[in-house]
């Protein structure tokens, strides 16, 4: 069956930088309540992507564009929910056991792949950039770009850009500490395996946690990441001889979970194009508040 074409409602050409509310509001002649309705049924796309943000800045020479059949463009996913997006940038949430990017020899499903598959649905010749990394075993906020420039900037000012970048994690044993910090030096090996090491041949990593709750020989920990390093919080509880749950690395049988008791809830970074400061943050795992239970 022939697919309908999609639809759309032309604006007027953005002449000054403004807002997308203002500026839909002002343009579109059209309610405040109306224009929220509008963002949360993402059917609006500015240059031809769907923007969600109604503070999004506009900028000179933009197309604001209204979807008349804009369900066909909603983003639906088993495994990935998708928590933000703009012309620029996909901020999603990941689900465990699920790769971030796939590789030559790692073909299968990845977030990369069913993220480039939904871009592609605007136009053929779209395409996402990743930005960092999370790992396969892990759940939580990733950041995904939608131009090569973009993720250049993000990635070339990391440490600048990101004002906040935070897990929860359960870990086996109970700590004897409510909170502290563990700085060391890690390099990264092949096969990305990372691993303690000297400040000649590794880079500095500083990991900040602190303790949520002790229950049933588990402890509920918030780590606050000072940089991101390959492996970092895996390594760093390692040095605390509380692993995390569900770390095969460490040659621990049991997991009550069946995954790795890592999750990223918690991402504040100003816009690399915008500026503006961008807030998300994920629930804990329900599973996780199930095991701490007591």
């Amino acid at each position: 069956m022939a697919r309908r074409a999609e639809q759309y409602t032309n604006l007027p050409i953005v002449k000054e930088p403004m807002e997308l509310m203002d500026f839909l509001v002002q343009k579109g002649n059209m309610s405040r309540n109306k224009v929220k309705t509008l963002l949360t049924h993402r059917a609006i796309l500015v240059n031809k992507t769907i923007t969600t943000q109604y503070n999004f800045m506009l900028q000179p020479g933009m197309l604001v564009q209204l979807s008349k059949n804009h369900h066909q463009k909603e983003f639906k996913s088993a495994h990935i929910r998708l928590v933000y997006e703009d012309a620029y940038l996909l901020v999603i949430e990941k689900r465990e056991g699920l790769l971030a990017v796939g590789s030559d020899k790692q073909k299968e499903m990845s977030a990369y792949s069913i993220l480039t598959d939904y871009v592609k649905r605007s136009s053929k010749q779209r395409r996402i950039y990743g930005v960092h990394r999370l790992d396969r075993e892990a759940s939580g906020l990733m950041v995904f770009a939608k131009d090569e420039r973009t993720k250049q900037n993000l990635q070339d000012n990391w440490e600048r850009l990101v004002t906040e970048r935070a897990y929860v994690a359960i870990l086996n044993g109970e700590m004897e500490k409510d909170k502290g910090v563990i700085s060391s030096w890690l390099a990264g090996e092949q096969l990305l395996v990372a691993h303690t090491a000297t400040n000649s041949n590794g880079d500095k990593a500083v990991t900040y946690y602190t303790t949520i709750k002790r229950a049933n020989g588990y402890t509920l920990v918030e780590l606050d990441l000072g940089n991101g390093r390959k492996e970092q919080i895996r390594l760093h509880m390692q040095e605390l001889n509380h692993p995390i749950v569900g770390d095969t690395k460490c040659n621990i049988e049991h997991n009550p979970l069946n995954r790795l008791a890592l999750h990223a809830f918690l991402l504040r970074f100003h816009h690399p194009v915008t500026g503006e400061l961008l807030n998300f943050e994920t629930s804990y795992p329900i599973a996780f508040r199930q095991l701490m239970q007591r």
